[in-house]
């Protein structure tokens, strides 16, 4: 009698050890909906999409009770799209190569500069610059010919506004902003607009200056005296800029490495024929 009494009184204390769980991947079914499967992967996938801060807090056992309701909802609607209009298909094509891409360039940003790159960085942003430099602050009006740089200087001359003309004038995206370029180094600039904004002084309007831009009437606002930043301060700065690079980087040698046909004869107006989707 001793033995068997031994047994129950061990399973009701809880203390019999646990059979190992059946091993878990990324395609076990954790619900289906109409015989669609929802999987532990796609759980988890949809888990790493979350921002943190949303689920600050919530235990796992809510959080995924609501994912799963959520994907649960979101299968059953999705059902009724069943089959996928040609609008549908191509819409979701469009987004599994922009979510393709994207995850792409995040691993080859996700990577942590070393020391080496961060201050390969500051050299390219500072050179050896030890002593101030002059920033400029100036706004410009870009138009495409001579002759149309010319008669807006003349309006400026006879006492016209010059952010009201460059907004009114302007080809580039700065005209919206009355033609303000912020502050700027001359280096950052083609030498061209650089050597006119050098010679202004502050207030003055520049003649017509031709860059392969086009060509630009340019206003001096101010100029400031500025230092280079320490190194150590500005090393989260130059992470974001090597991150940045890595990623432009890598987007320019897969277009090098791409071989691309375009269509010849499309016309743009096409993009209005709406009626090759359906319905």
């Amino acid at each position: 009698m001793l033995k068997p009494l031994f047994a129950v009184s061990v399973l009701l204390s809880g203390i019999v050890p646990a059979l190992p769980a059946l091993a878990q991947d990324a395609d076990t079914v954790v619900a289906t909906v109409n015989g669609e499967t929802i999987t532990l992967g796609q759980m988890v996938a949809m888990r790493q999409g979350l921002d943190a801060q949303s689920t600050q807090g919530l235990p796992d056992t809510a959080l995924w009770d609501l994912m799963l309701d959520q994907m649960i909802r979101q299968t059953a609607v999705a059902q009724a799209a069943e089959p996928l209009s040609k609008r549908d298909a191509v819409a979701l094509e469009i987004e599994k190569r922009a979510y393709l891409a994207g995850s792409v360039l995040e691993k080859i940003a996700a990577a942590e500069p070393d020391e080496a790159e961060l201050k390969a960085a500051y050299a390219q942003a500072f050179g050896d610059q030890t002593q101030p430099a002059t920033e400029y602050s100036a706004a410009h009006i870009l138009v495409k010919t001579k002759e149309e740089a010319e008669a807006i200087a003349q309006q400026i001359k006879d006492g016209a506004d010059f952010g009201q003309l460059a907004e009114e004038k302007s080809t580039d995206n700065s005209g919206p902003n009355k033609g303000d370029l912020g502050w700027f180094q001359p280096e950052q600039m083609v030498e061209p607009f650089a050597e006119a904004v050098k010679a202004l002084e502050k207030g003055q309007v520049s003649d017509p200056v031709e860059t392969q831009f086009g060509w630009h009437l340019i206003k001096l606002n101010d100029t400031r005296e500025v230092t280079p930043p320490a190194f150590e301060e500005i090393k989260d700065q130059l992470a974001v800029q090597v991150r940045r690079d890595k990623v432009q980087a890598e987007i320019e040698k897969r277009m090098s490495e791409a071989t691309v046909e375009k269509t010849e004869g499309l016309s743009p107006d096409l993009l209005n024929k709406t009626d090759i989707l359906g319905e």
